[in-house]
């Protein structure tokens, strides 16, 4: 891969929010190439705030994102996403975190898309991305394209992103079954990516945080061959990092059929503060 040089200067602005909660918890991440690929083009990142002020403002950051376009453009495309969205992020001088998620997939969508006009190499790369934010006793996830998050709710598991995808449209549009969805021949066609144009749409789910709450995000490597139900099996029976790493290792032993990369995050309690 050549390599690629770009400076992002960032001064991070902290508004002054209180903080009132300090979430306490533990998370676990594992990426693999797969047995089919002859790279990974998924990037998982995350950033931990340290001071009250970054917890308060922005919270915890978790980032995974899933790379299209070949190869190296692929892999170009996901490493920039997740560092520009956590470093947009963080800096952006706005209290509301909607406002400040929103600006930072627009940097990462048209960081990536000026770099692939730059270069014929990577033109046309682009990039999936799923995050979650955790900032005192809630939550946020932030969507573009089929890396997923899913929650624990109740004995099962709720997926909380809905796919940008052709086949969920239709789906959603009445114009298919969710069992012609699942087998179709263009199930992974995306709709929405960051990079491919100068401007994309992302979704983003608010929630309030429980202890004992837990979250994962992943790559489609993931859920191409683990279901639903083995999901909520391995996350509630086991602690985040290991979690991860079977979770991984179940997409291994159904296929392999892509890279394939986990982030698992469990809520473990509150700390108030006076």
């Amino acid at each position: 891969m050549e390599e690629i040089t770009a400076e992002i200067t960032v001064e991070a602005v902290v508004p002054q929010t209180a903080l009132r909660v300090r979430p306490r918890l533990s998370f676990g991440c594992k990426t693999d190439m797969g047995k089919v690929r002859e790279n990974n083009e998924d990037k998982h990142e995350f950033f931990l705030a340290e001071r009250d002020g970054d917890l308060a403002a922005k919270g915890h950051i978790f980032v995974v994102c899933d790379g299209m376009g070949g190869h190296e453009a692929g892999q170009c495309a996901s490493e920039v996403a997740t560092k520009t969205f956590i470093d947009v992020y963080r800096s952006h001088p706005s209290e509301d975190w909607m406002v400040a998620a929103r600006s930072a997939v627009t940097a990462a969508t048209r960081f990536i898309n000026d770099l692939s006009r730059a270069m014929p190499s990577r033109r046309g790369m682009g990039t999936t991305l799923v995050a979650l934010i955790v900032r005192q006793d809630q939550a946020m996830v932030v969507n573009v394209g089929d890396s997923r998050c899913y929650k624990l709710e109740g004995e099962g598991v709720k997926q909380v992103t809905t796919d940008h995808t052709w086949v969920e449209e239709t789906v959603a549009a009445g114009m298919m079954s969710r069992e012609e969805a699942e087998a179709h021949q263009y199930r992974h066609v995306i709709t929405r990516a960051l990079g491919t144009e100068r401007d994309v749409a992302c979704d983003l789910f608010e929630m309030e945080l429980h202890e004992s709450d837990v979250f994962m995000l992943c790559s489609d490597g993931v859920t191409n061959h683990v279901g639903d139900d083995q999901i909520g099996m391995i996350l509630r029976g086991s602690s985040p990092s290991e979690a991860a790493w079977r979770l991984v290792g179940d997409a291994l032993v159904g296929g392999g059929s892509d890279n394939a990369t986990v982030i698992v995050v469990r809520i473990d309690g509150f700390d108030r503060v006076d």
